[in-house]
């Protein structure tokens, strides 16, 4: 199921900020506060979060009013490992009214048919609450690798995907392009519900990309982001959404300073600088693919 707003209007692109990319993020004397954080989110034109967990219960309310107040799409992250701890957890989010939810299946070590059997039943569930279910393709989760990924994808039809790639060029230690993967990476991109956008250079999972994309693998990311995208237009329909998610961990994910004592470290880039530019990169992308369908 992709997501769709219930309107008419032509499919288009929700660019959220990932909520995870916004720990520790302040002025020089203090973190945000959250009502800040969103102030900060709307300003710079993004039109979603993608939530790390969803609000604790005594922060629902203040959630639900910035939601609205910033007119914020809304999805989620999920770790389910069994088909029961997913319905319940897919009950919290109907309540909370996600949009969505991204899915890192547990774990590394759920493989063949036992994998493709939890899948399915993952996909089950989500039909069932009505809430479009995506597996990302991240690493030391049932889809650690990019091979046993591609077979997920040819056993179950109906498996949408949250691509990012940046996590196989990691695992796989692709430190240069290597045209041996595209095939498998066209596999996965005609699954394209939702994109997490980060590059990777084979050694880390998240680099500085330059004030202006200059490094060497950002062309290629960028390209796997407009095929993904080209293939999600060729089956969209009117009111369709393609959440696309500017996710630049924190420290420790983010390479720092180590910090013995708090266990922060002090960063090598700035995070909400790079999430600007990927967002930027995400429209230009938008502008040059996509392909006004009619409205009905």
């Amino acid at each position: 199921m992709n997501v769709n707003d219930g309107t008419t209007n032509l499919p288009r692109m929700d660019i959220q900020q990932a909520w995870w990319s916004m720990r520790g993020l302040g002025n020089e004397e203090r973190e945000w506060t959250i009502e800040e954080k969103f102030a900060k989110i709307s300003e710079a034109g993004f039109t979603g979060i993608l939530g790390k967990t969803l609000p604790e219960p005594d922060e629902v309310n203040q959630w639900r009013q910035l939601l609205d107040k910033h007119n914020f799409s809304y999805g989620i992250n999920a770790v389910p490992s069994s088909r029961e701890d997913f319905r319940e957890f897919l009950k919290q989010a109907k309540d909370f009214g996600v949009q969505y939810i991204n899915a890192q299946v547990m774990d590394y070590f759920v493989v063949g048919d036992k994998a493709v059997k939890l899948l399915h039943e993952l996909l089950e569930e989500a039909f069932k609450a009505e809430i479009p279910l995506y597996i990302e393709t991240h690493r030391g989760r049932i889809t650690q690798d990019l091979l046993r990924t591609v077979e997920y994808v040819k056993k179950i039809k109906d498996l949408r995907l949250t691509i990012d790639l940046s996590h196989y060029i990691l695992a796989s230690e692709i430190r240069n392009y290597d045209e041996r993967y595209e095939p498998y990476f066209d596999e996965l991109l005609t699954r394209t519900s939702s994109i997490h956008a980060r590059v990777s250079n084979g050694q880390q999972i998240q680099v500085d990309i330059g004030p202006n994309g200059e490094h060497l693998m950002t062309e290629h990311f960028t390209q796997w982001w407009r095929k993904g995208i080209t293939y999600w237009l060729e089956s969209a329909k009117p009111g369709d959404v393609l959440p696309f998610v500017c996710e630049i961990g924190p420290p420790t994910y983010a390479i720092s300073k180590f910090e013995y004592i708090n266990l922060q470290g002090e960063e090598l880039s700035n995070r909400w600088e790079q999430g600007l530019l990927f967002k930027k990169i995400a429209e230009g992308i938008w502008n040059e693919v996509h392909q006004p369908i009619t409205s009905i």
